[in-house]
């Protein structure tokens, strides 16, 4: 069965977008797969145009003018065979880079039709997280009037119950006390309206993440068929032109035969999901019976379960990203680590000595206990592994990586 982006990719947060961000971080991915494709397939015309280029110089060189008779007509006809064979090569030189052509015509396709959704799906992200700020401050203005309006009804009926209240201070408190309840009736109006447009906005974009995904999910199906067709077929076009060495191609085209769009993006979905359902609505809650269960439960519970409430909802989700570091909950770190010094791994700070090493080869990681590196960085190594994994460190985040990607600086 195949998983659907749609079905796999919501964040628990309301303003969360955790899930569209991860589907970008695929798409980007491919983007540069479908580059290195484009590059593997120019430097193979390069060195197929410059191989068929040194076989045709070498049959118009090769002699044997003076030979006769049978051994002539052999020589001339190995000379004319070395220069088809190299004319071939020329003209599989000019296939490849056609090849490469639409290949990169492919990718700046899918490039324009995807910036179109991103520009909708950035708009009304900004949108929903836009209303809900604003719905949370209305709730708070809300519940502020409520307790201004309750605490002057207090304040004019404790002033009316005492005998040197004249009817002036009485009408003005009560007038005061009036005020006060307008402006928290109308402070109640604009929170409910504002929860009514957050809720509409929420459901148009859930629509629109919806969409997105069906929409980005049938690009990676694209782009992995396409791929896979180019592998395909640049192996059968070095076949045809080698026969000898057709044995090789055939094990490339038996594991291509192994690839399964279905699969990758299976592996995708259960590696990098999210979670299945969207992020509950924002519900209206009524100031007056929050007052009645802080009145049950006392005001000081009251005031600390609103608190924790509003921190809970308000806290990012950024923690649902940091899977790739290592134990990082149970230590505390320095706060101030010392200046040109990497980030030490606790437990390992006295017992192993760190080296500097730079990355020869881009690695992404296949495990959470593993590390993703770009050509070019500069990481700590931690620990030489006997079966060729060493432990590393680079900016804070500490994983393993294939040693033989590495070099000493």
């Amino acid at each position: 069965m195949a998983l659907q982006f749609k079905d796999a990719f919501w964040g628990v947060n309301f303003i969360s977008n955790i899930g569209y961000e991860a589907i970008i971080q695929r798409l980007n991915d491919g983007r540069r797969t479908c580059k290195d494709m484009e590059e593997l397939l120019k430097m193979r015309a390069s060195a197929e145009e410059k191989y068929g280029k040194e076989l045709v110089t070498i049959a118009r060189k090769a002699g044997a003018i003076y030979e006769i008779c049978t051994l002539r007509t052999s020589f001339d006809d190995m000379k004319t065979q070395i220069e088809k064979v190299g004319n071939l090569h020329i003209q599989l030189s000019s296939l490849l880079r056609e090849e490469s052509k639409r290949m990169e015509q492919f990718r700046e396709q899918q490039k324009e039709h995807r910036k179109k959704f991103e520009v909708i799906m950035e708009k009304a992200q900004k949108t929903k997280v836009s209303l809900y700020k604003k719905t949370i401050e209305s709730e708070k203005s809300y519940e502020q009037r409520c307790r201004e309006a309750d605490e002057a009804e207090q304040t004019a009926e404790k002033i009316s119950n005492t005998s040197t209240a004249t009817p002036k201070q009485i009408e003005k408190l009560n007038t005061k006390s009036k005020q006060c309840r307008d402006s928290a009736e109308e402070a109640e109006k604009q929170y409910i309206s504002n929860i009514e447009q957050l809720d509409k906005i929420r459901q148009e974009w859930e629509s629109t993440h919806t969409n997105t995904c069906e929409m980005f999910q049938q690009q990676e199906e694209d782009r992995l068929s396409v791929l896979r067709n180019a592998l395909w077929v640049h192996c059968n076009q070095l076949s045809m032109q080698c026969v000898k060495d057709d044995e090789c191609y055939e094990d490339v085209r038996k594991t291509l035969e192994n690839c399964d769009i279905i699969a990758d993006n299976n592996g995708f979905v259960e590696m990098k999901r999210t979670g299945s359902t969207p992020s509950a609505p924002i519900e209206y809650q009524n100031y007056y019976k929050k007052v009645a269960i802080g009145d049950r439960n006392g005001s000081a519970g009251f005031v600390g379960g609103v608190m924790k409430r509003f921190s809970n909802l308000l806290q990012g989700t950024s923690l649902t990203g940091s899977k790739m570091s290592l134990n990082t909950d149970q230590v505390a770190q320095p706060t101030e680590p010392p200046e040109g010094i990497y980030a030490a791994i606790p437990g390992c700070q006295e017992s192993q000595q760190s080296e500097e090493y730079k990355a020869v080869y881009d690695y992404v990681a296949q495990r959470e206990d593993e590390l993703s590196i770009s050509a070019g960085d500069v990481v700590v190594v931690i620990d030489q592994g006997a079966d060729g994994w060493w432990m590393v460190q680079r900016n804070g985040q500490t994983g393993l990586v294939p040693g033989s990607y590495l070099s000493r600086e």
